[in-house]
């Protein structure tokens, strides 16, 4: 097991001008499950096969420990990497495919059906270790894939979106699986997905890419509670925060036909680069019920509510007499409320964001500002 540090690390691929990763600088700790994440195109699956060698890193440099990997191959550096489309032998049995890479290695065989006999136990693939892949469901196709990994005794797990071709019930209960088992045995790992909610219930730390570039890194908990910026903001969490950008007056943001109050220190933290806006997020769960006319209450008018059984979500659009201060992105905001005391489409409910819980942007940097 290893420590593994980006440093500076930038990976621009031929023909283009802009860094696919630019100059990435993340220390992953000793046994640490780190999850990254971000929109299609962020560089995060770029960043994983720079650590695995499978990508030319054209500037600063990838350590594995100690050890300076850069220019090492990728069969030197002591990595097993988990992929999304199971990347299995068809010809093989599961016993075969899983010690595979041990036989080329030249281990006796002895050794070799005893570490996967040993996976085999951990995954719970004792009875198929004599079927060939097409004998197998997707769930037990990615265990064989992770016995795979497992048997070489890796320093580092690289894992690639490996839950994308599973169905939404088998990819709740395998996500599980794996950071079980990563816990159980402690191995460095390196997870990347587009999923926020893979990232939040599976990673010890998460750390968020945009256009190449890391926004943040921080325990599930942090991202959620002190997003950096308005990306991270809006990437992190389900449903989505809803965020807009607010004209601010006499000490306070318009939103909607709502005034709400601002600290000292957040007026202080606008600059003249704001115009004298304000970008807020407040997450669905973070309103509550208010009457029409108290300080604060932001009037919603119904479109539709999701009832989900123990939760339910309203969608409505924000009820604002002056354009100017119906900032939010996208034509709707979105609440959790009672399921079982849910508005009709049409009403118009009145709804305050709960102390503490309104998270202030810059408007012209998207950065967070002081509470």
């Amino acid at each position: 097991m290893a420590t593994v540090t980006f440093d500076g690390a930038t990976r621009i691929y031929p023909g283009t001008e802009r860094p696919a990763v630019d100059h990435l600088d993340l220390h992953i700790e000793d046994g640490e499950f780190l999850v990254l994440v971000g929109p299609s195109g962020c560089g995060k699956s770029t960043s994983l096969r720079m650590l695995a060698g499978l990508e030319e890193v054209n500037d600063g440099r990838i350590l594995i420990g100690e050890k300076d990997v850069t220019d090492v191959q990728p069969k030197d550096r002591d990595i097993a990497m988990v992929f999304q489309n199971y990347a299995l032998y068809p010809h093989m049995t599961v016993a075969d495919n899983m010690g595979f890479a041990l036989k080329i290695a030249g281990m006796p065989k002895d050794e070799i059906r005893k570490r996967v006999d040993e996976a085999a136990r951990i995954l719970d693939l004792g009875d198929y270790l004599a079927r060939k892949p097409k004998a197998l469901s997707g769930g037990q196709r990615q265990r064989v894939a992770m016995g795979r990994a497992i048997v070489r005794n890796p320093k580092v797990f690289l894992m690639d979106e490996p839950l994308s071709n599973l169905d939404a019930k088998l990819r709740v209960s395998t996500r599980t699986q794996i950071a079980s088992l990563q816990r159980n045995l402690g191995v460095t790992t390196v997870y990347v997905t587009h999923d926020q909610t893979e990232a939040l219930t599976m990673g010890d730390r998460i750390a968020v890419l945009k256009d190449g570039l890391l926004q943040q890194v921080g325990s599930p908990l942090v991202l959620y509670d002190k997003p950096a910026n308005a990306f991270v903001a809006t990437f992190i969490g389900s449903p989505a925060m809803n965020i807009g950008t607010f004209p601010v007056r006499d000490g306070s943001v318009l939103i909607g036909d709502a005034v709400v109050r601002l600290s000292e220190a957040v007026l202080a933290a606008i600059t003249p680069e704001d115009d004298a806006k304000l970008t807020v997020g407040f997450r669905p769960e973070n309103l509550e019920p208010a009457a029409a006319g108290t300080p604060g209450a932001i009037p919603v008018e119904i479109l539709i509510v999701e009832e989900l059984g123990s939760d339910a979500y309203a969608y409505g659009t924000l009820k604002a007499t002056d354009p100017a201060t119906a900032g939010l992105q996208g034509e709707s905001v979105i609440a959790r409320v009672n399921p079982r005391e849910i508005p009709r489409k049409g009403d118009v409910v009145y709804l305050s964001i709960r102390p503490n819980e309104q998270h202030n942007f810059s408007a012209a940097t998207g950065e967070r500002l002081p509470d």
